[in-house]
């Protein structure tokens, strides 16, 4: 009984009490009909939501005002660098993966220089980098939407016992973010930086680098986003990231991390992208309109947050 009781005591546990409750709830009204077609669905889904969560959490573990808006318009700007450079040659997937990374890169730079360079909040500077980012992606796309080369779309559509391949890289990715976080100096400071800035200085950690390493790191895994998500859905789109902005941030809250900085939480990450797909599966599935639909999917995100929530009060 104890060890159950350690279990529900996590904070991320609940997220993935609350995929499994809404997809028994889905299945059920379908008697069983594509059980596992949904999950497979929930978890390629998952995956991209997971990949930008990864890099939001780091940012958002920094502390109170740190938050990185500009994801959406990296995604977009990769994925559409990316796969213009490839030209539907598979030869050239390494080197677009590299384009792709490299853009990210480019944009951690930026958006670190405006915070700390230009003393902007990174609220303010993230959001108004992204509007320049956006424009970089319009004007090189040209209103095109070119193909994936066809190795890199097998790649990112394809299933190994129903379970996508991709979402297994970022499991393996997912666990070396964990175990940096935890057993680093770097995943320490930024832990420590979110809890007290100030003490975190004093005590000889190099605050701006862990920063600036910290932006850089959420911009690159947006851009990775951009590249596999630009595979998997047929080809880059200058609306692909829109989704990704309020998408990762709930990720991060739901699946246990906390918004107050000093705390963050990699296994709740693959909770919450599995349970906010699978709301939007259920409510799909019972035919509800548009407004019903935001309405429900609100009071259970609301309703989660909530009961992990009091579990740290009560802990």
């Amino acid at each position: 009984m104890s060890s159950i009781r350690q279990i529900f005591e996590k904070p991320w546990i609940w997220a993935f009490v609350a995929a499994i409750g809404v997809w028994i709830a889905t299945i059920t009204f379908t008697q069983g009909q594509g059980a596992g077609g949904v999950l497979t669905a929930a978890f390629s889904f998952a995956t991209f939501s997971v990949i930008v969560a990864l890099g939001q959490m780091m940012v958002i573990t920094l502390g109170p005002g740190n938050v990185d808006l500009s994801i959406p318009a990296t995604m977009t700007l990769a994925g559409t660098v990316a796969t213009k450079v490839m030209a539907t040659q598979d030869s050239m997937i390494i080197f677009g993966l590299l384009v792709a990374l490299g853009v990210g890169l480019g944009v951690g730079l930026v958006n670190y220089g405006l915070i700390r360079l230009l003393r902007i909040p990174p609220i303010i500077a993230t959001l108004s980098s992204s509007f320049l980012f956006q424009s970089a992606a319009i004007w090189y796309n040209r209103g095109l939407r070119i193909k994936p080369p066809p190795l890199l779309a097998d790649f990112a559509t394809s299933t190994v016992w129903g379970v996508p391949v991709l979402a297994i890289f970022i499991i393996v990715l997912s666990v070396a973010i964990h175990i940096a976080l935890h057993r680093t100096v770097y995943g320490r400071s930024v832990t420590a930086i979110g809890q007290n800035m100030r003490a975190a200085s004093l005590a000889g950690i190099n605050v701006n680098r862990v920063r600036f390493l910290t932006y850089i790191l959420c911009a690159v895994f947006a851009a990775l986003n951009g590249f596999f998500f630009s595979a998997f859905s047929g080809g880059a789109a200058l609306n692909m990231g829109q989704t990704y902005l309020l998408n990762s941030i709930a990720v991060v809250v739901i699946g246990g991390t906390s918004v107050a900085g000093g705390f963050a939480n990699v296994p709740g990450l693959w909770g919450a992208a599995l349970f906010l797909f699978l709301v939007e599966a259920m409510l799909n599935t019972y035919g509800l309109g548009a407004g019903i639909r935001l309405l429900l999917t609100g009071l259970i995100i609301v309703g989660v947050i909530t009961a992990a929530g009091g579990q740290k009060t009560a802990r």
